[in-house]
């Protein structure tokens, strides 16, 4: 059955997902800033290079799984709930790298700019987000 009328525009359709992902990844930003012991946005307005570049593999990370899931299901809810499932996976990343570090903390790293570590989490969280949105069915 082929869509018909306003809301099956392309126009509309992007206009709507664009909207709800960026909502998303603003309440996964909220969620993420309360699973850091620092505050991200005044660690960037600082000029914190380790911080940015963990947030930003965030954020990128959080985009690629909705991407994934935008291209794989039909309905809107599907893909809220299929980006939020791989939002969680991807926190949980977070706290593995976090737990497989025992001789630093993460967080303590990256809020003292150590960009090594702040690259890596971007990493984890770039790698990760394409290794999740494959498995999103």
């Amino acid at each position: 059955m082929q869509k018909s009328g306003f809301w099956s525009n392309p126009l509309v359709e992007t206009a709507g997902y664009f909207s709800v992902v960026v909502l998303c990844i603003i309440v996964t930003m909220v969620l993420f800033e309360l699973v850091t012991k620092y505050n991200n946005w005044e660690q960037i307005k600082k000029g914190n290079i380790a911080v940015a570049l963990a947030t930003g593999g965030k954020i990128f990370g959080v985009a690629n799984i909705f991407h994934y899931s935008i291209s794989r299901h039909n309905s809107l809810p599907e893909m809220i709930g299929w980006g939020f499932f791989g939002f969680t996976l991807l926190v949980f990343a977070y706290i593995l790298f976090e737990f497989l570090t025992p001789k630093f903390n993460v967080d303590k790293e990256i809020e003292a700019d150590n960009r090594s570590v702040g690259f890596i989490s971007l990493t984890i969280s770039v790698g990760l987000s394409f290794v999740i949105g494959a498995s999103i069915s």
